[in-house]
């Protein structure tokens, strides 16, 4: 799947953990984004990370976890 800044995305399985952007990262409880939750694509890192920006902060998370949220008509 190919993913490009500015899609819109959420999560197609629940996380562990939630890892945020900052520069000291750190790990927050998953309960911060829910599974229906949409989010947008803000930037792009090494092995297939990619940063989400969620109504409650931006995290770190892997492509494979991710599903295209389709925009309706």
């Amino acid at each position: 799947m190919k993913f490009s800044i500015g899609l819109q995305v959420s999560l197609q399985v629940p996380m562990p953990y939630l890892k945020t952007v900052d520069t000291i990262s750190m790990l927050r409880p998953p309960d911060l984004v829910s599974l229906d939750e949409v989010g947008t694509i803000i930037g792009m890192r090494a092995k297939d990370l990619l940063e989400v920006k969620f109504r409650r902060g931006i995290f770190l998370i892997p492509a494979e976890r991710l599903k295209i949220v389709e925009k309706e008509k």
